[in-house]
């Protein structure tokens, strides 16, 4: 079985020359940036093969931190991008946007600044026609506004859509989660969607194995199956270590193993076709 996180964010120290967006963006999630190297040795120790790389918001729609990493790395890593969607040059990159060595796709956010009103503005509308055209798999947090997307993957069913956290958000910690596990449910039916089940501990207030999250992660694996259940921890915002993020779906879920193959991995590089290793490309 070979294990892929579905999300980590890596940034480099801010600089004059790559200012960080500070109007828009989440903060840091720590004071010191996370670079690949140390993300490779937290990777080794807990047994994880491969990395998605989702650069952050502060990073200002920049992608080269995540580049490079895959570039020095590309047996380990690759990279859901990021695309300054309200300007005009960026129509221009999207039939190309694949063509750039280890980029998969395009991860989206909706949830701070000028971004929340996108989906409803017009802003997006291009987008997904094109995403869809060009086959680029997209990533999505919109923890407000799944009813929205579950219209654009209805209205483009050629489209590749994840979406990420199952839905979840920071307000929710330590709240149920069920009502907003429901809304995610009713995405299950359109064949074109999927769900990371990614960063769960974040949104939960209790101790290691997080039982209230088991639960919301079986309905989710019962509704989706678990060729659309992808695992990630979205690692510099975890509040435990790396490995029991993982040995939470190891050890602790009611998994088969069959489900663990698909969540923990197969089912990721298949949707993104990132050939597992060994596998034929």
């Amino acid at each position: 079985m070979q294990i892929i996180d579905s999300q980590v964010h890596i940034w480099a120290p801010e600089t004059p020359e790559k200012p960080w967006d500070r109007v828009d963006a989440a903060k840091p999630h720590r004071p010191e940036p996370l670079g690949h190297e140390e993300l490779l040795r937290e990777m080794d120790a807990a047994g994880v093969r491969r990395a998605v790389l989702v650069p952050p918001t502060w990073e200002a729609d920049r992608n080269d931190t995540s580049l490079e990493a895959a570039r020095l790395h590309p047996d380990r890593f690759a990279v859901m991008g990021r695309l300054t969607l309200d300007a005009p040059e960026s129509r221009e990159r999207m039939a190309a946007w694949k063509d750039q060595p280890a980029m998969l796709g395009i991860r989206l956010t909706f949830h701070r600044g000028r971004y929340r009103t996108w989906l409803d503005d017009g802003t997006m509308d291009w987008f997904w026609a094109a995403a869809e055209r060009y086959d680029v798999p997209v990533m999505a947090l919109a923890p407000h506004h799944l009813p929205r997307l579950a219209e654009v993957a209805a209205r483009h069913p050629g489209l590749r859509l994840c979406i990420d956290h199952m839905g979840l958000n920071n307000s929710l910690v330590g709240k149920p989660l069920g009502p907003i596990v429901d809304g995610v449910i009713k995405l299950a039916s359109l064949p074109n969607v999927a769900v990371k089940a990614s960063a769960l501990p974040c949104y939960s207030t209790e101790s290691y194995p997080y039982p209230s999250l088991h639960p919301q992660v079986r309905r989710v694996v019962d509704a989706f199956g678990p060729k659309r259940v992808f695992w990630g921890t979205d690692l510099s915002h975890l509040p435990c270590p790396y490995g029991q993020a993982l040995t939470l779906f190891t050890e602790e879920l009611d998994l088969t193993d069959d489900e663990k193959e698909w969540i923990l991995g197969r089912a990721l590089a298949e949707w993104l076709a990132w050939p597992l290793s060994g596998e034929a490309s």
